[in-house]
């Protein structure tokens, strides 16, 4: 989920997914934001997990691990 969306940013896209009642997808927040404070708010409002640009090979791979591990 890209944080900084043209009509709507992630937060609001990902609030409303997750009170639309629907199969939940696995969400991922993608964010040159790299405070503490943002990684918590995205998980606080229902993302699954965060990455922060530049993204590495590394970090990527773990990510969609454990995505892969919920499925």
């Amino acid at each position: 989920m890209d944080m900084q969306m043209p009509e709507m940013d992630g937060i609001t896209a990902t609030n409303y997914i997750r009170k639309s009642g629907k199969k939940q997808p696995y969400i991922i927040a993608l964010t040159a934001n790299i405070l503490e404070e943002d990684r918590q708010k995205c998980l606080q409002i229902g993302m699954d997990n965060y990455v922060s640009k530049p993204i590495g090979i590394l970090q990527l791979k773990e990510t969609l691990y454990k995505c892969q591990e919920r499925s």
